[in-house]
């Protein structure tokens, strides 16, 4: 790979503000990176005990946080425990070294899971006041025990391989995320003591759903214990206990891969084989059988979590399925943007005529496959290319890249094999666009390609006009249902330039010499954030109106969070929605008073990316400077990722962008929780004024899609109260 660009280096504020800064201790700076995911993961469990939310819905929160969790220790907690053992110190922001990290978390994920199960045990209850009964075998009648025994010799025992744990058989290989389940028994024949394994096969249901007017589910792990005599017959079963494992599921690039697709084959099989970092077992596990798996899996640094409750509760997530509609929230249907149905549904016409914002999962992701779609049927289109980061496993724009180049149009897939957890899909997917003749580019070696354009190259007239997408989150179907994002469509020909230069970067190492709207890492784009935050410390300081907004998942650059405390000092006022992680303390005297940071968690997931700049004028104005991004303010999106950031110009969208969303987010008090000084996070107040941001967007349609469809005096307006200007 080349090297390219200026790298910036810009990682802390100049003036004499960065000695303020470099006199304190770090850990009064910063929040540790690892805590302050768990400490969301606490607020997403949180949402499991809205007594607002129907049960099912609070079961999926509770799901969710336990799939988190997993995540977290395959990826998170398998670093550091690489970086301990190979001797690595290299201090956090907060200034910890990767032991002192491992020793705060595994206390923090103790607590989360006991509170993971002290939840589950109250929910457990109203489920069962509700009529749908889980892990509860008293309930089950003469009928119901006969099915369920049937059920487990038809489809359970068959598949089941029982293995004897001893000299002459090796230790069974336990996947990542597998379930297992130990058994101690007596041989009657001769009174001989006998450990036998079992694993579940991934392919078994985790709960099976017995026949009858009421729901109810019995754990597979249960239904196995409960007829262990017909896997051991001639057996006595003294004990059995269940466990789950979870395994280092990081993939770390060789600078030296030759054939990055036959590298993530081979390292997608590795990965399944990666080292134990943590183990579940039940509370009442046997100990000597406990020592055994110690042993065996090789547990001298794992987190070993014994819990009273059930084993893996995000399994717990196919239970959210059953058909309870009035335990689950009223179902949303997407409203279909008026401005392309009132061109016949012609996307081209409407974005050549003025540029759209599409705000997922309000309006529906089917106008971005509907583009793609359309270029592909259209014989006036010469050219498509497209960035793929996670496209799911269902995609109908991978499937409108096919048709399109089956039509004999010029189609470029840039297929980011990076995306973790996505590597195997977005194999598959390469593979089927190259057999339709797409030309398919994997990107760099050790940079992700994470922008979302889209572009189209269409003949018009004696020429060409190009049209492009910019989207804050990936084209994917299924989580544009769930993720709030931003599509900008837009024919602007500096942007669809700029998007060309991008797209010659990553299929062709040519890096732009200049950019005329775009700002792109790891090129300029810290730059860009740097200059528009240094413009208004400057705007501070001569007297003009200054201000900050921004909303992004992760605030973890230190750069970038001193650039924000160097604001902070000169009096800027700083207003940050930041979902997940926030390594920036606000409320520190002298350092971050001005700045306020919140956090939104919700029926749906808060994803799109914007920054806000007052550029001399009070927020909102149709003269701030505006931005959307595909980049989250962390050091990986800003340094080594391909990124786009989009400047807004069009008035319209404008106003949607900073007017709507943006102010929204600033206003929203039911769903939002405000992060304190020393790091912890409360709810919002919502005794002066109640404010549902969610519930606003499903029942107010977003500006610009509308088209005519609403004047402008019937627009919805957001006013931010007195004294939440900048």
């Amino acid at each position: 790979m080349p090297q390219t660009g200026p790298m910036n280096d810009r990682t802390s504020p100049p003036r004499d503000n960065a000695a303020s800064l470099a006199s304190m201790p770090a850990e009064a700076l910063y929040t540790n990176r690892e805590l302050s995911w768990l400490s969301f993961n606490r607020r997403v469990l949180a949402e499991a005990t809205r007594e607002t939310y129907p049960l099912l819905e609070r079961l999926r929160f509770l799901s969710i946080s336990g799939s988190n969790l997993d995540e977290f220790v395959m990826i998170r907690v398998a670093g550091l425990a690489g970086q301990m053992q190979r001797g690595i110190t290299k201090m956090s922001i907060d200034g910890r070294t990767p032991s002192q990290q491992l020793a705060s978390i595994r206390r923090a994920i103790r607590e989360l899971e006991t509170r993971q199960q002290s939840i589950w045990r109250e929910l457990r209850g109203l489920l069962s006041d509700a009529g749908l009964h889980v892990c509860d075998e008293s309930r089950l009648d003469a009928a119901s025990r006969a099915w369920l025994k049937d059920y487990f010799e038809k489809h359970v025992l068959p598949v089941l391989t029982p293995q004897a744990i001893d000299p002459a058989h090796p230790f069974p290989f336990v996947a990542n995320q597998g379930m297992g389940l130990l058994f101690n028994l007596t041989r009657l024949q001769d009174g001989q003591g006998v450990v036998e394994m079992i694993l579940v096969p991934a392919a078994v249901s985790r709960f099976i759903r017995v026949p009858g007017d009421e729901a109810t589910y019995i754990p597979v792990e249960r239904l196995i214990c409960r007829y262990a005599d017909l896997i051991f017959p001639g057996f006595r079963v003294n004990g059995d206990g269940a466990f789950r494992v979870i395994r280092d599921s990081d993939i770390e690039i060789e600078e030296e891969a030759e054939d990055l697709v036959r590298y993530f084959r081979s390292a997608i099989q590795r990965r399944r084989r990666g080292q134990v970092i943590m183990l579940e077992l039940e509370s009442d596990f046997d100990h000597d059988a406990e020592q055994l798996l110690r042993e065996q899996l090789g547990l001298e640094n794992a987190i070993v979590i014994k819990t009273d409750g059930i084993v893996g509760v995000e399994g717990l997530a196919s239970i959210v399925d059953e058909d309870r509609p009035d335990l689950k929230f009223e179902p949303y249907s997407p409203r279909y943007p008026e401005r392309i149905m009132e061109h016949d549904g012609d996307c081209f016409a409407a974005i050549g005529e003025k540029d759209i914002v599409i705000h997922h999962p309000y309006e529906s992701f089917e106008v971005v496959v509907d583009f793609v779609r359309q270029a592909a049927k259209d014989p006036d289109v010469v050219a498509i290319k497209q960035t793929l980061y996670r496209a799911g496993k269902q995609s109908s724009i991978i499937n409108a890249l096919i048709a399109a180049a089956e039509a004999g149009k010029s189609v470029t897939a840039v297929v980011e094999l990076k995306a973790r957890f996505d590597e195997e899909q977005n194999i598959l997917w390469a593979s089927q666009l190259e057999r339709a003749g797409v030309q398919v580019i994997y990107g760099f070696v050790d940079w992700k390609t994470h922008a979302k354009v889209s572009m189209v190259v269409r003949r018009e007239g004696d020429g060409y006009r190009t049209y492009c997408h910019f989207g804050t989150g990936n084209y994917h179907p299924v989580t544009a249902r769930i993720y709030t994002d931003l599509s900008y469509f837009t024919a602007d020909p500096r942007l669809c330039r700029d998007a060309a230069r991008l797209f010659n970067f990553v299929t062709g190492y040519v890096e732009p010499r200049r950019m005329e709207g775009l700002a792109m890492s790891p090129i300029h784009m810290r730059d860009t954030i740097y200059e528009n935050i240094d413009r208004e410390i400057a705007n501070q300081q001569n007297g003009r109106p200054s201000g900050i907004w921004a909303k992004v998942n992760s605030l973890t650059d230190k750069g970038v969070i001193d650039k924000l405390y160097e604001a902070s000092m000169a009096g800027v006022p700083i207003r940050l929605v930041v979902r997940g992680i926030c390594c920036l303390k606000p409320g520190i005297p002298g350092i971050s008073e001005t700045i306020e940071v919140k956090s939104i968690i919700g029926r749906f997931l808060e994803h799109s990316r914007i920054w806000a700049f007052a550029n001399g004028y009070r927020m909102p104005s149709p003269r701030n400077r505006l931005f959307i991004t595909s980049a989250d303010a962390m050091s990986r999106n800003l340094d080594r990722r391909v990124e786009a950031m989009v400047p807004i110009r069009n008035r319209t969208v404008h106003d949607q962008v900073l007017g709507q969303v943006l102010v929204a987010n600033l206003l929203d008090t039911e769903r939002s929780w405000v992060l304190q000084a020393d790091g912890q996070y409360v709810r919002a107040d919502t005794q002066e004024r109640s404010f549902n941001l969610h519930r606003y967007f499903m029942t107010n349609p977003s500006l610009s899609g509308r088209g005519q469809a609403l004047a402008e005096d019937q627009i919805p307006r957001l006013a931010l109260r007195r004294g939440a200007t900048a």
